[in-house]
């Protein structure tokens, strides 16, 4: 695909580092705007916002040299500028995200379901342009394919990632790029309508871990093995992840609905009737 935008005095502006630049941009926008439609001072989440961004480049670089062996089995390559340029993965950087988040929203005394339910739209929004950036740069690739849809990647895109030439691939990329658009515009949708505070992030989290773990199934790019588990169960560090993830997002909601429908019963119990004439 197109890796490389253009160069800077012989620097590579990377397509991948544009777009996830601007997936980062997106989603703050949408996070401020929308915490301010349920009352949250727009610049603490512009300055969460950065914070948790921070946290979640730290994170998902960890989760790379936790799952890729030639990080571990090299530590030096931490300092190199393949490991600088290197995407990560996904679900460190959102667990790191989660972890400085909730940190911060107790510092800054902001309610805590209330805050994540404005940023949830926005990371669904930053993954549909950082998927696109997996494309363009030839990374996360899929298992060959007959499908007419099948992506087949050049030269310049094999250089930097080692993708493979030649051969039809699924664009698992695009997958989950559109799969996180359509999550957007539902949590958009759902953010209006909610019945408590904390459904919109943890029907994101649901929604994605189902969708991570079934596009997995159609990725053949390398992506680790901690500790033999993938060898064992057949399944990727990511589905692991999204199992976990999942569930307990999942038990969550089914709790925090059930405590809201209560709510909302003992406070109808409780109103005055008015007497008829």
């Amino acid at each position: 695909m197109y890796p490389e935008l253009f160069r800077v005095f012989n620097f590579p502006v990377n397509t991948y580092g544009v777009l996830l630049a601007l997936a980062f941009i997106a989603a703050l926008i949408v996070a401020a705007r929308l915490g301010a439609r349920d009352g949250l001072p727009r610049e603490r989440l512009f300055d969460l916002g950065l914070w948790m961004l921070l946290a979640a480049i730290v994170g998902s670089k960890l989760l790379l040299l936790w799952v890729e062996p030639m990080y571990a089995a090299n530590p030096w390559r931490l300092f190199s500028l393949d490991f600088v340029r290197s995407g990560g993965v996904f679900y460190g950087g959102f667990i790191g995200a989660v972890i400085a988040g909730y940190v911060l929203v107790r510092r800054y005394k902001l309610p805590w379901w209330l805050t994540a339910d404005a940023f949830a739209p926005g990371i669904a929004l930053g993954q549909f342009f950082g998927r696109q950036g997996c494309f363009a740069a030839g990374c996360c690739w899929g298992k060959p394919t007959d499908l007419p849809w099948g992506c087949e990647f050049t030269e310049a895109g094999h250089a930097v990632t080692g993708v493979p030439l030649g051969i039809h691939l699924h664009p698992t990329q695009l997958y989950e790029s559109f799969a996180a658009l359509i999550i957007f515009a539902f949590l958009i949708w759902l953010h209006k309508r909610k019945k408590f505070s904390g459904q919109v992030i943890l029907m994101y989290a649901v929604l994605y871990a189902a969708t991570r773990f079934t596009i997995e199934f159609f990725r053949d790019d390398p992506r680790g093995d901690i500790a033999g588990i993938t060898s064992i169960t057949g399944l990727s560090t990511s589905q692991l992840i999204a199992l976990s993830i999942g569930f307990l997002a999942l038990v969550t909601l089914i709790v925090r609905w059930v405590y809201a429908a209560r709510a909302v019963n003992a406070d109808a119990i409780k109103q005055p009737k008015i007497a008829r004439v």
